[in-house]
């Protein structure tokens, strides 16, 4: 395609794609980086605001449900409308929702703003993805790809840690307040360096379709993030659950139905892209459950500050940030194979010494591991999930990733979902009686610390369930992979290709 300055947009106008790419991954850093700054910011906003912890909760799961529901309809939005439109308008959405949380004079509106900002983040990732499977050629995806994960591995794992330094030193505005010049600064630089460059085609919008995306993955989300605070035994969590499961059948009913859906389900006809799917999703569950499950044990059994158990997954969360454009460049040269299995068998190994965890653990032990899974992550995620995308018609980028985002969503608030519920229910069905606090307070105690730890030890053999279910997974990845770059059309073609 010549050097990285020689490159054209839809309308054949030269575009410079270093710098388009650069506002791209700045852009998308700061909008995926609010997903997890405010985790350890959580006590001084309830103080604040007078609020409870159900209620501050809201701030992270809204934000989450509000980017779920969004990703699927990303697909319509780039297909329909121009690349360079499209992402100034969801970094625009973006910056205002940031300026409500700055400027926030109650709790009301600093939620708000966090849902306000979640639509900006729900267009701004999955576009990231499609921009850069569109602008290099399938030989070049593996890296590109590598660069976005960089940037969608780095982010929410650095979170924590800033929030905590920031809250420690500065003001619970200053989360907000730092990052409003950066998108100022992205938007003024995407006026002048982001082009049109996917393909658009105008179709009808199917309402229908998106009240039934909305309501379906916004219910199921919904479900699964109540599970921590009601239990799976919840009137509200088995019928948001299952009713939200019930309209995502209806809506895949739908878009089977349709000529010109609003989702095309078909990317799963492509044996490839279902295998990429599957295996991304599962692993998500694994790296997210553990994720949540950490710092509650650094913080509970170890005594440690958000901040300090922050910092401890640091090293790690910095490793996936070196290692995606490695890894990327890995695939390009390799393929997915090897390194899906390699690095399944690292994450596999990294969570098992999880299981025998005490409060005399050294954190240097917990840190190596913590980077031994990270690691392994790398080397399957993002290589997997650009092999899947190399596999569909050009046509299908959008949807594509449209699709893979949104169930790795949904399986990842699945797979939290399951580890708090199976460490809390361990805990809770283990722990002493109460009786023995007043005859025996020393046994109270220690016994009550074990039930703890046994919670937090069946945790992680759940998690490591995962590992293996995504390890047999990845003996379905092969590297005999022919790039056809065709279009909606060939599906049926692409589909029968083995």
């Amino acid at each position: 395609m010549g050097s990285s300055n020689e490159h054209l947009d839809i309308n054949g106008k030269p575009f410079n794609r270093n710098l388009l790419v650069l506002v791209l991954l700045v852009g998308t850093f700061c909008t995926v980086l609010n997903g997890t700054i405010l985790t350890t910011a959580f006590p001084t906003l309830m103080k604040e605001f007078n609020v409870t912890t159900s209620a501050v909760q809201w701030l992270t799961t809204g934000f989450l449900m509000v980017n779920g529901i969004m990703i699927p309809v990303t697909a319509w939005l780039s297909n329909n409308f121009s690349t360079k439109m499209l992402y100034i308008i969801a970094m625009s959405t973006f910056l205002i929702g940031t300026i409500m949380c700055f400027t926030a004079p109650n709790f009301g509106t600093i939620l708000a703003g966090r849902l306000i900002q979640a639509v900006g983040v729900g267009i701004t990732m999955p576009l990231m993805q499609v921009v850069m499977l569109s602008i290099f050629p399938a030989n070049q995806r593996g890296t590109a790809m590598g660069l976005g994960g960089l940037v969608i591995g780095l982010a929410p794992a650095i979170g924590p840690t800033l929030s905590g330094w920031i809250i420690d030193n500065f003001t619970w505005r200053d989360l907000f307040g730092m990052i409003i010049p950066i998108v100022v600064i992205v938007l003024i630089l995407a006026f002048i360096f982001m082009r049109p460059v996917i393909q658009t085609k105008r179709t009808k919008l199917d309402i229908l379709s998106l009240i039934l995306s909305t309501l379906g993955f916004g219910s199921v989300l919904y479900g699964f993030s109540s599970v921590g605070d009601d239990g799976w035994g919840s009137p509200i969590v088995l019928s948001t659950i299952i009713g939200g499961i019930i309209v995502i059948l209806l809506f895949g009913y739908r878009q089977l139905k349709m000529d010109t859906p609003f989702l095309e389900l078909r990317v799963f006809k492509v044996k490839k892209f279902s295998i990429a799917a599957a295996l991304s999703s599962v692993t998500n569950m694994a790296m997210i459950g553990v994720e949540m499950i950490l710092p509650l044990y650094l913080q509970i059994v170890k005594g440690m500050s958000a901040f300090h158990s922050g910092l401890t997954l640091l090293p790690g969360a910095l490793l996936i940030g070196v290692m995606s454009p490695i890894t990327g460049r890995a695939f390009d040269r390799f393929g997915p194979k090897d390194l899906a299995r390699i690095g399944m068998f690292l994450l596999t190994a990294g969570t098992i010494p999880f299981l025998f965890l005490t409060k005399t653990t050294p954190v240097l032990d917990i840190v190596v591991l913590y980077m031994i899974r990270m690691f392994g992550i790398s080397m399957v995620m993002m290589p997997v999930t650009t092999d899947g995308m190399n596999s569909l018609p050009f046509d299908l980028m959008s949807h594509g990733t449209a699709v893979n985002n949104t169930v790795r969503q949904v399986f990842s608030s699945m797979g939290t979902a399951i580890l708090v519920s199976v460490l809390t229910n361990v805990t809770n069905n283990t722990k002493p009686g109460h009786s023995l606090l007043v005859k025996a307070p020393l046994q109270y105690k220690n016994d009550f610390f074990n039930a703890t730890l046994g919670g937090y030890h069946a945790a992680f053999m759940v998690a490591i369930l995962f590992c293996l279910v995504a390890f047999g997974i990845t003996f379905m990845v092969n590297n005999s992979s022919k790039s056809k770059e065709l279009n909606i059309n060939n599906i049926d073609e692409v589909a029968g290709d083995k």
